[in-house]
């Protein structure tokens, strides 16, 4: 009888956390209200400001700022507090966008943006976690497997923090699976379309970090990312659908 009612229990909580994906409408479990994953995300986004030196170069700033409101646009979520931090850690090769559009990239990562068509990559692919709720995504499958909510979403303890932190792409404790980074290259894949850069410049991105990895330490922006020969081919199969928005981009402003 125990059981039994503990086994129903568990099937109201999945079906009350149950949500779905936008763009590719999988079905996820999140129990994690839109409210209290912006409230993580902003206090993990204040905690890295405040721990990592922060990057004035102009230059970069504006590169970023300027990519940035493009695939803020492109993502048409105007109840996000879109903002953009530039961390100065030139042997970190990683970036994040945590819940409510705070975006933070590391300038280690970007000898492989390059450009503006680039960085579009990289800010489509983290943009894309956000919308996709992956962070909160992970922390609900935590709770489910071993850890109570209540211990998730208290802000005061060091260790829960922790865990939002590498939940939501901070470092690597925590990385994101492959079924959600194959998500977040598909999704980021049409932002960059919609923003009007060119989806096929992914290609010669992801060439670029998958050079870098060989014979060397993963840089973390690839921890846990799909092996580069599926991420390629993956890319390219989705690519028709991409190029198809960004076509249309380009025809509306002509118009």
């Amino acid at each position: 009888m125990r059981l039994r009612w503990i086994g129903g229990a568990l099937a109201a909580a999945l079906l009350a956390g149950c949500a779905t994906v936008p763009y590719t409408d999988r079905r996820q479990i999140n129990f994690i209200s839109p409210a209290e994953e912006d409230q993580m995300g902003a206090q993990a986004y204040a905690q890295v400001k405040a721990q990592n030196k922060i990057s004035r170069d102009p230059r970069i700033n504006d590169q970023l700022e300027r990519v940035g409101r493009r695939i803020a646009a492109a993502a048409d979520r105007p109840d996000y507090h879109w903002e953009f931090t530039v961390i100065d850690d030139s042997k970190t090769a990683n970036a994040f966008c945590l819940p409510g559009g705070r975006i933070a990239v590391y300038t280690g990562l970007l000898p492989f943006t390059r450009d503006d068509a680039g960085l579009a990559v990289v800010l489509g692919h983290e943009t894309a976690h956000a919308l996709a709720h992956h962070g909160a995504e992970r922390l609900s499958s935590q709770a489910l497997m071993s850890l109570p909510l209540a211990v998730l979403l208290d802000g005061r303890s060091e260790e829960a923090q922790q865990l939002i932190q590498s939940a939501f792409g901070i470092g690597v404790v925590l990385p994101f699976s492959r079924k959600q980074e194959s998500e977040a290259d598909h999704i980021g894949l049409l932002l960059m379309a919609k923003a009007g850069y060119d989806p096929r410049q992914a290609l010669d991105f992801w060439r670029r970090m998958s050079a870098s990895a060989a014979g060397a330490a993963l840089p973390a922006f690839l921890s846990d990312h799909p092996s580069d020969a599926s991420r390629l081919e993956k890319i390219r199969r989705e690519m028709p659908e991409a190029l198809s928005a960004y076509h249309q981009n380009a025809l509306a402003k002509c118009l």
